[in-house]
Formats: C-alpha cells, structure tokens, sequence
C-alpha cells in the first residue's frame, strides 16, 4: 500500500514498486476537512486519483480528520496556549501516517506501506534503522524521528535514495500528471495559510504590550501564540525614533505579563543557548549506549538547521540535558530536538527550556 498524497514523490514511490514487480494499491488520506477554503483536500484526492489513474492501481481514501483532531491537533493547541511552538507534523507522522494509515493498511491486506519521504530505512531480522535521504536538502528524518522503530519495519521509502530533480524526472518521463506540482508546505495536512490567522480560528487570542528588556513598550502584539522565538517579520516594529537600524527579533514571551519581549539584532545574546532540557523523549530503536551518564551526539533544533555537536545526559525515563560545543540560534520550547550518529536518525524529543 502506497500512501499517496497527490505530490510528486509518492507517485513516483508507488511507479518503483510497481516497476520493481510489486503488487501495488494506493491509499489516500484525508486528515483536515474544516470547511474554511483554505485547505486543498479536494484537490489532493483529485490529484491522488489522476495518479492511481494513470497507474493502473486501485485508490481507498481514508478519512482520519476526527483522529488528527484529537491526537494532534488538540496536543498542539495545549502547547500554544502554554506559550510554546509545537510542531504537529511530528505528532502527525508518529500517530496517523505511520499509526492509524498503517494499522487501515494492514486490515486491508498490505504487507508494507511505502510513503513518499526522503529518508531511508535499513531492515534487520533485530530491528530497523532511520537513515538520512541521499538528497539532504530534501531530508526528512527529523520529522519521523518520533516514529517506532517497529512500525518503520513494515514501511518502505522508495524514493529515500534519489536526488528532488531525479525524482521530477522520473515522473517526468514516466508521464505523471503531477511531475511539476510544487511541494507541500505549511502545517501538516492543514495546508498553506497565514499561521496567525489560523491560531487564532482556534484559540482565544489576548492582545498584549510588545516591550524591549528594559521594559519599554514599542508595538502591541496580536497573542503570544502567533510568536516564536527569533521572529522578525510580522511585529511592526521598523523605524522606531532613538533605535538602530538594526531589525528587532522575539528573544522571549512572558506568559505572567502577557508581553512579548524583543532585542535588536540577528545575533543577540539572548537568541543563542548552550543548554536545552528535552522533554518526551522518543527513539527509533531505543536510547543510545552511554545515555544515562552522558554520550557525544549530534542534534538539530530546527528542520534546516545543520548539525550540531553536542553531549546528552539523562535526567530521568523520558527527559535529557543537551550542552552543545557551540550556541544553537533561538532554540525553541515546544520544538523538537532531533539527535543523530552519522547517517542515523536515533530519536528525539519536545524542548521544554533552553539557555546559556
């Protein structure tokens, strides 16, 4: 079972298990269908169906919008209203592409499910391994770091190995309908929109004072949810009188005062930590040898952000303490930290704090 969402890779996942001699059916789903027009739904089943289509291969659309609700999205309003930025398509991966799409896969006679993410897996007969996609512009592990190593070893990632342009290609001269359809971005399944503007359709939004560290108000914010730390755009705060030129950046939220805290400059003190707690921690195939009295790793506190190296130390069964050898940049309560050895996704977990 191919899970096809209507872009380029999965369609072109699903061409090579054919073309490897696989008996090959597709699934789609659906995991948003709040009817704001905002959400392209419609026009991922259609493209979906154009896919199987033209492939030959039966297509079941699956609706797991009440389980997204619940299992994700839920989680990630408790995280806004505590003041952090979640992140919900790790929560997505871990619960619905490879939970609840995996188990419906399964009741309706798949072997394996395949997807089309840039990430690679090694099986073993012990256990499977989380492995970086060739194309590392591309990759996608730190957003399945979450995912059981026991679900990855029902699951295929067929197009882990090529380059983004290999895969156009591919569809390209295979005839693929969608070999040109631009890459989904934004929140998980709910589609490309003003994120501001979505929270606040959920959450009751407090306006509040935008104040610099000494306390001085200089714009007035729309709600602490619609902020992250190391924010620029969106604060209206340019060509301030007695200020440099020098943009403004969020460095903090205070919760107690409602006020969103912000410093000039890129590189202020206040956006660099050394340290991080991580809470919730989840691992491919179990926590790394040396875990509990502190083992050298690296780790990415953002998606595109390059590795860093760094040294973790349990704190208890599911909490660490990161110490990095440099500064990170605005490392973010309510993301993720993501660590890896090598090539290997290992796990990861929700940062709860960070500082110098």
């Amino acid at each position: 079972m191919v899970a096809i969402s209507g872009g380029v890779d999965s369609a072109v996942a699903a061409l090579r298990l054919i073309d490897a001699g696989h008996r090959v059916e597709a699934l789609h789903m659906t995991n948003w269908d709040e009817p704001d027009g905002s959400c392209p739904a419609a026009e991922d089943l259609e493209a979906a169906a154009g896919v199987a289509g033209e492939l030959g291969i039966p297509l079941h659309h699956l609706n797991f919008s009440d389980e997204y609700r619940r299992e994700v999205f839920e989680e990630m309003l408790l995280e806004c209203r505590a003041g952090r930025t979640p992140n919900p398509d790790v929560g997505c991966n871990r619960r619905i592409k490879f939970g609840a799409c995996l188990n419906q896969a399964r009741r309706l006679g798949a072997e394996r499910l395949a997807t089309g993410h840039h990430a690679r897996l090694e099986h073993s007969v012990s256990d499977t391994r989380l492995l970086r996609g060739r194309d590392r512009n591309k990759d996608q592990t730190y957003f399945l770091h979450a995912v059981d190593g026991r679900a990855l070893g029902d699951c295929l990632f067929p197009v882990g190995e090529l380059d983004k342009e290999e895969v156009r290609d591919i569809a390209h001269r295979r005839g693929l309908p969608n070999y040109a359809r631009p890459d989904s971005t934004g929140i998980c399944f709910v589609g490309e929109r003003s994120y501001p503007d979505f929270i606040a359709r959920h959450l009751a939004m407090q306006t509040g004072p935008i104040v610099t560290l000494g306390g001085k108000q200089v714009g007035e914010h729309r709600g602490l949810a619609a902020y992250t730390i190391g924010q620029r755009r969106g604060l209206g705060l340019g060509g301030m009188r007695g200020c440099g030129p020098e943009p403004w950046h969020v460095v903090r939220k205070d919760l107690s005062a409602n006020a969103l805290v912000v410093a000039q400059g890129h590189d202020h003190p206040l956006l660099f930590s050394r340290l991080a707690t991580v809470r919730k921690l989840k691992w491919v195939r179990g926590a790394p040898d040396g875990l509990s009295g502190g083992t050298r790793l690296s780790a990415k506190t953002r998606y595109r952000q390059k590795d860093a190296d760094c040294e973790a130390r349990l704190l208890g069964p599911d909490r660490c303490l990161v110490r990095f050898d440099q500064p990170q940049w605005a490392v973010t309560p309510g993301q993720y930290l993501v660590f890896y050895s090598g090539e290997e996704c290992l796990g990861g977990g929700v940062i709860e704090r960070a500082e110098a």
